[in-house]
């Protein structure tokens, strides 16, 4: 009985380390996201406020003109930094996924010897 206890604190105490590390890990990659997507938000802002003031400096209708070509680079810069931001989270989902998926396949050896223990007990 006494080496069915320690097998399961073993088994408790590897499961323990794990989540612990997978809660690291998730917490990890939640920083990165939130850190690309305040970067894009950044960018995004500072680029629409630059298109702002220059509407406030329009003065005729060829600045009107100028106008729709800054919007319309506006529009496509902020499209690009769109998918960056994308393929940026995508990679950071991922790496955690990776990392994840590592620490699921457990070393046999301490599960085995678990599930060994758990067979000798239910067989007395």
């Amino acid at each position: 009985m006494t080496q069915f206890n320690q097998q399961m604190f073993a088994y408790a105490k590897q499961f323990t380390d794990h989540a612990f590390k997978a809660q690291a890990v998730v917490l990890k990659s939640l920083e990165q996201a939130a850190e690309l997507q305040l970067g894009a938000w950044e960018r995004q802002t500072r680029s629409t406020s630059e298109f702002l003031v220059a509407t406030t400096e329009l003065r005729d209708a060829e600045g009107v003109r100028g106008l729709w070509d800054k919007g319309m680079a506006l529009g496509r810069v902020q499209a690009e930094q769109a998918a960056a931001l994308t393929q940026g989270l995508v990679a950071v989902g991922r790496q955690t996924a990776e990392s994840l998926g590592a620490l699921v396949q457990a070393p046999p050896a301490v599960n085995d010897a678990a599930a060994g223990a758990g067979r000798k007990v239910a067989g007395k």
